[in-house]
């Protein structure tokens, strides 16, 4: 943020020939007693008489200004166009306050960045451009990122050549994907619960995961630790219609555990059987592909039931969102992807798979 050379001076001037030149500072109104705050904020333009007369009224003589040059923008007009120019799909731009543009999410969904064009442009210098996270799940309304530019004037190239990369970049610098519907087949394994031995504690937690991301249940299939039995349930899921299977359970190297060889013999491709993430590193990520297409089919390890956040919550939105989920994209979550198990969960206000 080195790039300072170019801007227009700033000035010392008559509050009398102030018209139409831009405010460098807050001039503050103090009613005794009632109020203190800005009768004009800085980036104002002064606009006519009345402006300076209110100002000689404050007891304003001299003001700190910028006039308006050629080639150059206002802060206002320059964060409008690089709001313009960054701004994907489902999202929503605030009016100009004091420079600055905020982005919010006009959907339920998970926010997208384009990290390495935030980077490009935030080096061409005197832009500053703050997001949230990528693949943070964010409500309606929220608000995600701010853009400004520091001086109150800055020269248009600048702005230009941030439009250009922005226009050269395959995507946007920040979007919302919303989350797709998926009907999701729940395989309970475990021949405690199936026996009916221990009650089932596994599938009330899915169920409300499932329903927070907008995803009806189909039901629950009942599985001991029988590999045809297992892979049977999984089959009678996707054929009933299921987007996604979700098989809990039988996931540790116990000799009891055989989840992981019951989605195989179900015909699904792994893409991974692990993950860098605690709590979650168990995880089995894998896809059946089927005359309906490409449903995939999650092996949970039992840390999703006792966790307030695990591997469930990072790579399950993703997944939702029509992002496609590779093993290099499972390798990547080392880094953010310890929980440090808070007293009290705030995922996903927190560092946990960020």
């Amino acid at each position: 943020m080195q790039r300072r050379q170019g801007i227009p001076a700033m000035e010392i001037i008559p509050v009398q020939e102030a018209e139409g030149t831009i405010l460098c500072h807050d001039i503050t109104m103090i009613v005794p007693g009632k109020c203190k705050g800005p009768a004009f904020r800085k980036g104002h333009r002064v606009s006519g008489p009345e402006d300076i007369e209110n100002l000689l009224r404050l007891g304003k003589e001299h003001l700190y200004v910028y006039r308006p040059q050629p080639g150059f923008l206002h802060e206002e007009e320059a964060a409008e166009r690089l709001a313009l120019a960054a701004c994907g799909k489902n999202l929503r731009l605030s009016a100009p306050r004091e420079g600055r543009i905020t982005f919010s999410a006009a959907a339920f969904g998970l926010l997208e960045v384009n990290v390495p064009l935030l980077e490009k442009i935030n080096s061409l210098g005197l832009i500053s451009f703050a997001t949230l996270h990528s693949f943070r799940e964010v409500a309606a309304g929220e608000a995600l990122a701010g853009v400004r530019v520091i001086p109150l004037m800055v020269e248009e190239e600048l702005v230009l050549r941030a439009e250009e990369l922005c226009a050269a970049s395959p995507g946007p610098l920040l979007s919302v994907l919303p989350y797709n519907e998926y009907k999701v087949g729940m395989v309970i394994t475990g021949s405690e619960i199936y026996h009916g031995r221990v009650k089932d504690a596994f599938g009330p937690v899915l169920r409300k995961k499932f329903a927070h991301l907008g995803c009806p249940v189909l039901g629950e299939k009942f599985s001991s630790d029988d590999v045809e039995l297992t892979k049977n349930a999984i089959l009678s899921f996707i054929a009933e219609g299921a987007g996604m299977v979700a098989v809990t359970g039988g996931m540790s190297v116990d000799p009891d555990d055989r989840t992981p060889s019951s989605i195989r013999a179900a015909g699904a491709e792994i893409v991974s059987y692990g993950a860098p993430v605690l709590p979650g590193s168990m995880f089995l990520l894998a896809y059946i592909y089927s005359s309906t297409g490409k449903i995939p089919v999650l092996g949970l390890p039992g840390c999703v039931m006792h966790h307030g956040a695990s591997i469930f919550d990072i790579i399950v939105p993703r997944i939702l969102a029509g992002l496609a989920v590779e093993e290099s994209d499972l390798a990547g979550l080392g880094h953010g992807g310890f929980c440090s198990g808070c007293a009290e969960c705030r995922f996903p206000n927190c560092a946990f798979g960020k």
